[in-house]
């Protein structure tokens, strides 16, 4: 049982004392009592060793303090369905229930991701945890006792939004496997909703699990088909998002020639003008602006002398609001100055990627953090 805490807090990088002192200072901000430093000593100690059982107290700190979910915190399995009803009343109730599911309560639903969503980029995953754990269990919960396909669609499009935006949320820290399932279930309910446009979606960012898990190859060959299912449909917007993708784990795999093809397909696609969002794919911010941003990423991966312009360009332009991509711009900098040797320079974008990586508690970009201090 105590491997769960271990092995999330060594996620994280942190060491015993440190996971201590945050759970310290988590109290004098909240204004929670919480026991003497020597006793949190020993708790930890025993917490990671199964010899004592977090107490739902202290679960509800480490959850909001390590970004882990309370499965995850006590070394458990998920649920794989939501628990169904025991009982003929029951039943009929909870499809009752479901089947009442109002136009209003779904734009509820999708409100709510979008609250989720803006405080996902401006203040990092890791606090919203217990909030998007419970998101889903809602929305899965009405779609599980949903019956006709016209109570069950409008659902369904919801999860995908709500499953997609949990999943980077479990890949920016660090649980890949966490994230594969959400994206399972996001496809599940995009085929449910017989949304393709949201299938390739799905389908190509689940992607991005392959790279952090070292199979960048894989995932290029699946963003490729999710490019191919979708064809010729879907917006403008998406299919720049999609040649992007391709783009960025092309860069990944080493494959320098292909990702500079797909960058050209998304500048060719992508649609004029500052409109960021996809009426019907709210999940994807994508403009000029944020394609200039990706361009410069990808050129920084693959040695190009012109991602330093490129990236000084994108940081000029960013939205303060975006603080996780403000710090992956960083990251972008100090490579592209590593790559020209201008060392200087990649220290000074390092001390800045880290402070905004801390502050979000990005494990994903803390480790991109740590990779370029290593070189310097």
């Amino acid at each position: 049982m105590g491997a769960g805490l271990r092995n999330v807090r060594k996620l994280r990088g942190w060491s015993q004392e440190r996971l201590i002192r945050e759970i310290e200072q988590f109290a004098r901000r909240h204004l929670v009592d919480v026991a003497s430093t020597a006793s949190l000593r020993v708790y930890v100690s025993e917490w990671e060793n199964g010899r004592r059982v977090i107490s739902d107290r202290y679960a509800a700190i480490l959850r909001r303090l390590l970004g882990a979910t309370d499965a995850e915190l006590r070394g458990t399995q998920d649920p794989g369905l939501p628990v169904m009803a025991d009982g003929y009343d029951e039943l009929l109730s909870r499809i009752d229930s479901a089947q009442t599911v109002s136009g209003s309560m779904v734009k509820a639903l999708n409100d709510q991701t979008e609250v989720l969503r803006t405080m996902d980029r401006e203040r990092g995953a890791s606090a919203l945890v217990d909030q998007m754990t419970g998101h889903l269990a809602r929305l899965e919960e009405t779609l599980t006792f949903a019956v006709l396909p016209s109570a069950r669609r409008p659902v369904a499009l919801a999860l995908v939004g709500a499953s997609t935006l949990a999943a980077w949320q479990a890949i920016d820290a660090g649980a890949v496997d966490r994230a594969w399932r959400h994206y399972e279930l996001a496809k599940r309910a995009a085929r449910d909703a017989e949304a393709p446009t949201h299938l390739a979606h799905a389908t190509a960012e689940q992607a991005y699990v392959l790279t952090e898990a070292g199979r960048p190859a894989l995932g290029v060959d699946l963003v490729r088909e999710a490019r191919r299912s979708l064809g010729q449909a879907g917006s403008p917007r998406l299919q720049a998002w999609l040649h992007a993708a391709e783009a960025e784990l092309c860069a990944h795999a080493d494959m320098p020639d292909d990702a500079l093809r797909a960058l050209e397909a998304a500048a060719a696609a992508i649609p004029p003008g500052p409109e960021e969002r996809d009426p019907d794919l709210p999940s994807i911010f994508l403009n000029g602006g944020h394609l200039a941003r990706w361009r410069g990423h990808v050129l920084a991966m693959v040695g190009d002398g012109e991602a330093v312009s490129s990236l000084y360009d994108a940081l000029s332009a960013l939205d303060p609001t975006f603080v996780r991509a403000q710090a992956g711009l960083h990251i972008d900098l100090a490579h592209a100055h590593l790559a020209r040797a201008e060392y200087d320079e990649a220290h000074a974008q390092v001390r800045s990627a880290r402070l905004l990586a801390s502050r979000t508690g990005s494990v994903r970009q803390r480790r991109r953090v740590d990779l370029l201090s290593s070189k310097l």
